[in-house]
């Protein structure tokens, strides 16, 4: 069975503890080792994303030992500028890395003690793994990066934010922006420089769970088309065989 949008939703409601997990992702969430609370490098949050993320590759016929999201598993990958570097799911199958996935979220009150962290988190793993590609440290197929990212909404994350008086003049398109804002236009320029190939950017909070989807080309529906066209370049090479 595809993995729908309503999946998507009662995920995130997961994430904030607000609903329990349906039967059948708490048997993908066995299945892939996934099971200890903390287990997960995200904590416990994460731990119904990357459930989530595993049923695309669990129904695409990857065996559960090609998904690995534990630590115990082993998460890290090769680095160029460092020897390794932990993701939060990572599917390896036959010496091919199918996908690597990095699932952060950023909380208030003050959004802003970590929001640079976020982005240069973000950037600092893609640059890295690129680079080790093109060292050859990632035979065969290309890797593919997939990034999630929750923003708790609300009244901190939604209003303007004042930009210091520097040395030169920043960007315009950051004038008069919310940390909201701000993270759409990073995840969009992370797409457009081909940083990550999927990248997927809500709002959300415990106390109204749905998930807001400010940026169409962030949306879920365009982040599981992602995926499935990952699945589909793999499956015509004949992986998983």
């Amino acid at each position: 069975m595809t993995v729908t949008h309503q999946d998507f939703e009662d995920a995130i409601a997961a994430y904030w503890g607000a609903k329990q997990l349906q039967n059948e992702q708490s048997a993908i969430k066995a299945a892939v080792g996934a099971g200890t609370a903390g287990s997960v490098r995200g904590g416990k949050h994460f731990d119904v994303i990357a459930t989530l993320l595993a049923k695309f590759f669990l129904d695409a016929g990857f065996p559960p030992e090609s998904i690995r999201v534990s630590k115990s598993q082993g998460l890290e990958l090769p680095g160029y500028y460092r020897p390794q570097k932990q993701w939060d799911l990572v599917v390896v199958h036959q010496g091919v890395l199918v996908a690597a996935f990095e699932m952060k979220a950023l909380g208030g009150p003050s959004f802003g003690n970590n929001y640079n962290n976020r982005v240069e988190e973000a950037l600092g793993s893609a640059v890295d793994l690129r680079r080790a590609a093109l060292a050859e440290l990632y035979p065969k197929e290309k890797p593919w990066l997939g990034y999630f990212f929750i923003m708790q909404d609300g009244e901190g994350s939604r209003r303007p934010v004042k930009t210091a008086k520097g040395a030169l003049l920043f960007d315009e398109i950051w004038h008069g922006t919310s940390y909201q804002d701000r993270f759409g236009i990073f995840c969009e320029r992370l797409m457009a420089e081909q940083l990550y190939d999927a990248a997927c950017y809500v709002t959300s909070s415990a106390e109204n769970p749905k998930p807001i989807e400010l940026v169409e080309s962030l949306d879920w529906r365009h982040f599981s088309a992602a995926i499935n066209g990952r699945l589909t370049y793999l499956k015509d090479l004949g992986i998983p065989g």
